[in-house]
């Protein structure tokens, strides 16, 4: 398993439908990236200058949407992950 340093976070991004409303199957150039995610691993925090850690407000097994085009996209394994920073996610979905 991958574990994120300081403020990164691990995301499992949700598979999206590869078709439209109307039964339009999609070509991948017309799919839009999915920008909701579950939290995988979360890493220890974001150090200050002066050394305090502060904590990210997300937590493992949280849904979490996320900017468009944020992070970078791992395999380990059979499975694929996106690593961001906390600052990429926008909101947490309850």
């Amino acid at each position: 398993m991958l574990k994120p340093l300081g403020d990164r976070i691990v995301l499992r991004v949700k598979k999206e439908e590869e078709k439209s409303v109307g039964g339009i199957v999609l070509t991948t150039s017309a799919k839009e990236k999915p920008s909701t995610a579950e939290v995988v691993a979360v890493g220890e925090g974001r150090h200050t200058h002066h050394g305090k850690v502060i904590e990210p407000g997300v937590k493992v097994s949280d849904v979490v949407v996320f900017e468009k085009f944020a992070g970078t996209e791992i395999k380990d394994g059979s499975e694929e992950f996106l690593i961001v920073r906390e600052d990429d996610i926008l909101a947490i979905v309850e």
